[in-house]
């Protein structure tokens, strides 16, 4: 349950939405299985897994979703052999060169047929709403995963006035000026790794890992030009992570300040465990988050 990365939003206005509400919503579009001509279905399922039919679980106020994608596969190496010999038997029986237009319907066609013989694969993206802090937090690596939850949340409830983070300064000058001086804030240590790329359009990137960032050598490509877009850090013990030049937050761990927390919980089942890892990692991530802020003059747009 612990997040790996982190899509940060921030509410534009106070969300006052009751929990009970939230959970009556979400009831409109809950996960389906796909049926058998569906390329993908998308919607809602309970956090807690099989054990509750809940779609909003909520601990000291946090609110947590979680939504489900299931999506066919077909390989395209199979969609193309198949293609070419229904294209080929066509062409031969009619003495004639099919054109583009009827290719792409033969095309749609075939993958209409496989359809419902393709296997699946599905996956969860977690989500969780601070409504006294002003936080949306997406457990994605990637924009378009959450975007992609951010739109059926939309579609639920009617609006959703979230922003991702802005700054007055680009984290990237900030890490940069960081890695060039050795100036990281105190509560910030700079670890082993980063990624630099130079201004110029289609500039070349530099990936360093495992890598001793105070060398000369690192140096040199800074003084060169080159600009930080992802860096190893770690904020005062307790969080270990990369943040890139649009303040995503991947590889998220946990560290032993943390976890230490944890094992002072006796939890009687999963639902306990669940609740107490969730607890532990909002309460921390409610104390980083700001700091994030801090961090990159971000400008914060809660009313």
């Amino acid at each position: 349950m612990w997040f790996k990365n982190l899509a940060v939003y921030r509410f534009n206005e106070p969300f006052n939405l009751p929990a009970d509400q939230v959970e009556q919503k979400l009831q409109q579009h809950p996960f389906q299985p796909c049926g058998g001509h569906d390329e993908f279905s998308f919607g809602w399922t309970a956090p807690l897994g099989k054990s509750t039919d809940t779609l909003l679980h909520t601990v000291n106020g946090f609110m947590m979703v979680c939504a489900k994608k299931e999506e066919k596969v077909i390989p395209a190496s199979v969609i193309n052999e198949m293609l070419q010999e229904r294209i080929a038997e066509i062409e031969e029986r009619e003495a004639r060169k099919l054109p583009q237009k009827e290719r792409t319907r033969i095309k749609d066609e075939l993958i209409f047929e496989l359809l419902p013989r393709a296997f699946s694969f599905s996956r969860k993206t977690f989500a969780y709403i601070d409504s006294q802090g002003g936080w949306l937090v997406v457990d994605a690596a990637s924009p378009k995963k959450a975007e992609d939850l951010l739109t059926l949340l939309r579609k639920c409830l009617g609006s959703l006035p979230v922003t991702p983070l802005t700054t007055e300064l680009k984290p990237s000058v900030v890490m940069t000026q960081w890695l060039l001086t050795h100036s990281a804030p105190k509560d910030i240590v700079v670890e082993d790794e980063c990624e630099l790329r130079s201004p110029e359009e289609e500039g070349g990137i530099i990936r360093c890992k495992r890598h001793d960032l105070a060398l000369p050598e690192i140096k040199n490509h800074l003084d060169s030009g080159k600009q930080v877009i992802k860096l190893a850090m770690n904020w005062a013990d307790r969080l270990s992570f990369v943040l890139d030049e649009n303040l995503s937050v991947k590889r998220l761990k946990f560290l032993d300040l943390i976890q230490d927390q944890l094992a002072d919980i006796e939890a009687y089942d999963e639902v306990e465990q669940f609740d107490a890892d969730f607890s532990i990692m909002t309460a921390e991530l409610a104390r980083f988050l700001p700091r994030l802020l801090e961090l990159f003059n971000a400008e914060d747009t809660i009313k």
